[in-house]
């Protein structure tokens, strides 16, 4: 019992740290908190469904398909709302309040458009069938959630830390001015980040609508907070960080479902994040930035 519920565990977590992984990604390198985010995990979801409902796509061509046109999407926004407020300097307040009215506006919108009810893939999407090993079953969705994370993840880190590109937005996330007069395209590369960051939401909302099959348009607002624990709890802007709690998020909400109450999930994340915040402020692997007079 134990292991199996370690195992769904694990499998809701790669699917939180593959949302909050382009979440982080974005405050680490372009420092904006984009509350459109998790629009882009609804947008992935509805993509997906789509494809596969109404043209009969795979579900091997419909994920990537999503996930590119979700980054699509979030190009497009960033250059309408947040471009203009880097350009100016203003201050990430600024972004705050600009994404929160959008993302309310495109919410309402999903909703007239596609409706509130929940909508689900064709069962002939991807087998019911489950395997099992030493006592631990496993779904077909869930072999594909955890490979799927594994190689977006595996991609992103070759990307950030065995590449020129990866050292270029290391340079950014450092200190943007200074790349700047290092001849790097700042503004380039912000939509690189947008784009990549986009295309992770879309690709997590494809995997959730998958394991639970059931989507709606609002189903990315929940997704946000547990977006925030991810990264606040390891530590804002850390790609580490964020898969390692995502992990331990989904693994404990499975864990506290199963032996405790299914209602207390959320208490529990939030509680894991008070904790981490009273004794490391900074969150389990991000750094103190001193503050200077």
């Amino acid at each position: 019992m134990l292991a199996q519920q370690l195992t769904n565990g694990l499998v809701l977590g790669a699917t939180y740290a593959l949302f909050a992984l382009g979440f982080t990604l974005m405050f680490g390198v372009i420092r904006v908190i984009n509350l459109v985010y998790g629009f882009y995990f609804t947008a992935g979801a509805f993509i997906a469904l789509y494809l596969t409902r109404t043209l009969g796509w795979p579900i091997a061509a419909a994920l990537p398909t999503a996930a590119l046109l979700s980054g699509g999407l979030a190009i497009a926004i960033d250059a309408l709302l947040l471009t203009r407020l880097r350009r100016v300097g203003a201050p990430e307040l600024s972004s705050l309040m600009v994404t929160l009215g959008a993302v309310l506006a495109l919410y309402a919108t999903a909703t007239a458009v596609l409706g509130p009810d929940i909508k689900r893939f064709p069962a002939s999407v991807i087998g019911a069938e489950a395997m099992e090993f030493a006592s631990i079953r496993i779904t077909q969705a869930q072999v594909l959630i955890l490979l799927a994370t594994a190689i977006l993840v595996g991609c992103l880190l070759a990307l950030m830390q065995g590449t020129r590109l990866g050292l270029a937005l290391r340079a950014m996330a450092e200190n943007p001015d200074a790349a700047g007069l290092m001849g790097i395209d700042t503004g380039r590369l912000a939509a690189l980040v947008s784009f990549i960051s986009g295309a992770l939401a879309g690709a997590g909302g494809v995997l959730i609508g998958l394991n639970f099959n059931a989507i709606q348009p609002y189903m990315g607002e929940a997704m946000m907070l547990r977006g925030f624990v991810v990264i606040i709890v390891g530590g804002l802007g850390d790609i580490r960080g964020a898969l390692i709690a995502g992990l331990l998020l989904g693994i404990v909400e499975v864990l506290t479902a199963g032996y405790v109450a299914s209602g207390l999930k959320e208490a529990v994340a939030f509680a894991i994040l008070v904790a981490v915040l009273w004794s490391r402020p900074a969150g389990l692997f991000g750094r103190a930035v001193a503050r200077r007079a």
